[in-house]
């Protein structure tokens, strides 16, 4: 039975945890608890939404696939280390389930490169179902011009053409909610095929639905390589999915997140547009593959920077596009209201032209990451390495943005902490890769001078601690990072009163900590706890001997998880909602390292 409603009823916006990630490591949708898939882009994670309610409101689009009156989640879940996600809600005496995902696996066939899959099956009784399919492209939410072909729904804009095909046949017309009836055993299934600038390929959804089922095949063969003895393994296994969802696999490259303009203070002007590649977060993401074993993701992502950074190098870009070109300038979208009315909506980021001294140390210790894996690196690879390792030798006395990309540049101690691992890093991989004697000198001279200035101008000795920039006394979750370089040694005073005072003075309660001192950067507004501060946390009292306080401290952070273990870029500390882009690369990567640090911490010390 099928029906149109003239109108769908209000939505109120949902949480940024209720969302669910489906992904084809092409482009990602975000799906809330009552089937609302409310951002999609194509052809890409940086392309224009097709579905872009999330932060456009309801005139940007929607794809909701739901109970057509109020109903219950009973469960939602992701099928046991696979990417495809279950909905399943309670409707009277009956059940209705959505099993969703997005094919990843296309090559070698006659696919469309994007195809999303949506099944609802009913159990006890039928359920009434309601059904709105809105595309609306790009930043005008532009309607589509529409006609039928074999039996799918065919949407186009141009260059962009989508099929809404369906088993058993549906009367769906865009931006008009349809009523269906599900009954047992009688499943009706969706699909979305999308093709820009090629071919449109229709896909039965018979077919397409086996296509599922083989997709969560090679997923789990995947995480079957992963660890069984990893502490905390269902967690870093979920984690590892959503890194690889967010690595685009034309190029390798990791966006930092699906999404924009996810505001770090709801109603505020802190909205970004993260749907791009920061080589650092990237570099700290191959650390956490090569870790588990993923040799050939951590490489994928070293071949594509050598490619991206060619016309720039030696210079290493602060941020680059999924093909490794330059970000569009920062633009507002007019008209858009924003998550909870956070404005301004932006496209393009405004970073890209920051000069980011740490980004230089954590590519390079990637690549000695790779190294120290018994990979040889390439001589390109090497060459490219050891320009970056110039650059820093030659320009680490100059202020910088910083890891947090503050307006104002300074004298930030982790940007030279991490241009101090940048050459000491190079140096190791120079040991068994050729370079010339003078190089080797100005880097060995550079990286001595660098630890020096940062203990005498870096440091409080009122504090114990270091501090966030010269003459200055904030402190900077960032240097969580000492322990790991060993520039002073893990037992050191000056070390341990660091990871100490961080805890105590950027607490915002719990295990949760700012990344600086609330409104010490310059913008408006407030923002959350960062939560790669956390898990750096983690790491570092492991890495120090920590172990059992170490442990303590990532149960807990487990328990800030969205319900399917997904984790945004920040928390607000008074509600625990999550805030900014979502999820976040960067979060997922350290809470990888962290559950690694206590795997590797030794566990015969007082802190075990």
């Amino acid at each position: 039975m099928t029906g149109r409603p003239d109108t769908a009823c209000p939505r109120p916006p949902a949480p940024i945890s209720d969302y669910g990630l489906l992904g084809d490591t092409r482009t990602a949708a975000l799906v809330a608890s009552d089937g609302g898939m409310d951002w999609f882009c194509v052809p890409r994670f940086d392309g224009e939404p097709l579905f872009g309610r999330l932060v456009g409101g309801p005139d940007a689009g929607t794809f909701r696939v739901g109970p057509a009156r109020p109903a219950t989640v009973l469960e939602r879940r992701y099928r046991q280390h696979t990417a495809t996600l279950e909905t399943t809600w309670a409707v009277g005496s009956s059940r209705l389930s959505l099993t969703e995902a997005m094919v990843a696996e296309v090559s070698g066939r006659l696919l469309p490169t994007t195809l999303i899959v949506r099944r609802l099956s009913a159990e006890h009784a039928a359920v009434d179902v309601v059904v709105e399919f809105d595309p609306r492209f790009g930043a005008r939410h532009r309607r589509p011009r529409v006609h039928h072909q074999r039996q799918a729904l065919v949407c186009e804009w141009g260059p962009l053409a989508v099929a809404l095909d369906s088993t058993p046949e549906l009367s769906i017309e865009p931006g008009r909610p349809t009523s269906i009836t599900v009954r047992p055993g009688r499943p009706v299934t969706l699909v979305l095929a999308v093709a820009y600038r090629e071919p449109l390929i229709h896909v039965e959804p018979t077919a397409a639905w086996e296509l599922l089922l083989a997709d969560e095949n090679r997923w789990r063969a995947w995480t079957a390589e992963i660890d069984e003895t990893l502490p905390f393994r269902e967690h870093v296994v979920r984690s590892l999915l959503t890194l690889r969802l967010l690595t685009y696999s034309p190029s390798r490259a990791p966006v930092a997140a699906p999404t924009t303009s996810l505001p770090e203070d709801p109603g505020g002007v802190r909205n970004w547009d993260y749907r791009y590649v920061w080589p650092r977060d990237a570099s700290i993401g191959v650390s956490a593959f090569l870790s588990v074993g993923k040799t050939n993701e951590a490489y994928g992502f070293l071949a594509w920077l050598l490619h991206a950074s060619r016309l720039q190098r030696p210079r290493l870009p602060a941020l680059l596009t999924l093909h490794g070109r330059h970000v569009p300038t920062e633009r507002d979208l007019p008209g858009w209201p924003g998550y909870l009315d956070s404005l301004p909506v932006r496209i393009g980021n405004g970073a890209a032209g920051q000069h980011q001294l740490d980004g230089y140390g954590w590519v390079i210790d990637a690549a000695w990451a790779f190294a120290q894996a018994g990979h040889r690196l390439h001589s390109e690879t090497w060459r490219a390495v050891r320009g970056f390792a110039d650059v820093v030798a030659k320009c680490w006395q100059e202020p910088d943005a910083g890891i947090w990309e503050v307006r104002e540049p300074a004298q930030h101690v982790h940007s030279k902490l991490m241009g101090w691992l940048a050459l000491d890093r190079a140096l190791a991989i120079a040991d068994t890769h050729p370079l010339p004697d003078r190089q080797r000198r100005r880097w060995q001279e550079s990286r001595g001078a660098i630890a020096a200035e940062v203990r005498t101008r870096g440091f409080d000795p009122a504090a114990a601690s270091y501090v966030r920039s010269y003459g200055s006394q904030d402190l900077d979750a960032a240097l969580l990072v000492l322990p790991l370089l060993e520039m002073d040694s893990i037992e050191s005073p000056r070390v341990r009163g660091t990871i100490d005072a961080i805890r105590d003075r950027l607490s915002a309660g719990g295990p949760l900590l700012y990344r600086y001192p609330p409104g010490r950067d310059g913008l408006p507004g407030s923002e959350g706890a960062f939560l790669p501060c956390s898990f750096w946390l983690v790491q570092a009292l492991a890495r120090t001997g920590r172990r059992r306080e170490a442990t303590e401290l990532f149960q807990t952070m487990l328990d800030y998880a969205s319900p399917l273990g997904l984790y945004a870029e920040e928390l607000d500390p008074a509600t625990g909602a999550h805030l900014g882009n979502y999820p976040q690369t960067l979060t997922h990567a350290a809470l990888i390292q962290a559950a690694l640090a206590i795997r590797d911490a030794p566990t015969g010390d007082p802190g075990a």
